[in-house]
This record gives C-alpha cells, structure tokens and sequence, in this order.
C-alpha cells in the first residue's frame, strides 16, 4: 500500500508492534498476548484507484474480497498477514 515502517520511540519501541506511515496515514500495529483477529471490527482505507491496488495485491498473493454494495462506494475486504479484516473503499 506504499507505507513504509518507522521506528517508534524507544520508550514505545519496548512493548514491540510496529508504526508504517505514508501518503497522509499512520498505521500503528501493536502485540497482544491472547491474540484473536478481528472478524467485524476494522479500519476502513479511502484508495483512489481500487482496481488498480486489487491488482497489485493480488500480484503480491494478496487476495481480495469484493465487499457488499454501499451507496458511492466500491469496496472490499483483503486480510493482514495476521488475520485481521481491512476493508479498502472508493468513491463513486
């Protein structure tokens, strides 16, 4: 998505995770110990060009899920590498 890692602050930097930022968006990812994905509760990113971004995802063995109809939007859902639901949407 063209988000590169940062380093955190040392003082942060000891619970582990990690920061990426880029383009105007700061994704902080952080360690849990009983660790469950997140099935309902997502972020949502706003992309310019859906299709293309779909492609280059699935290039990189990423696979995307068209999502249900919302009024002005084209969406859908792709997976982090740790399970968690992403959901990426375009306006119409």
């Amino acid at each position: 998505m063209g988000l590169a890692e940062v380093a955190k602050p040392p003082h942060l930097a000891v619970n582990g995770g990690c920061w990426f930022e880029g383009h105007g968006v700061s994704i902080h990812c952080g360690v849990e110990e009983a660790f469950l994905p997140a099935g309902r509760a997502h972020p949502a990113l706003l992309v310019d060009d859906l299709d293309t971004l779909v492609l280059r995802l699935e290039r990189a063995g990423v696979p995307f899920k068209p999502g249900k109809p919302l009024e002005g939007y084209v969406r859908g859902d792709i997976a982090d590498p740790f399970g968690n639901r992403i959901e990426l949407m375009q306006r119409v």
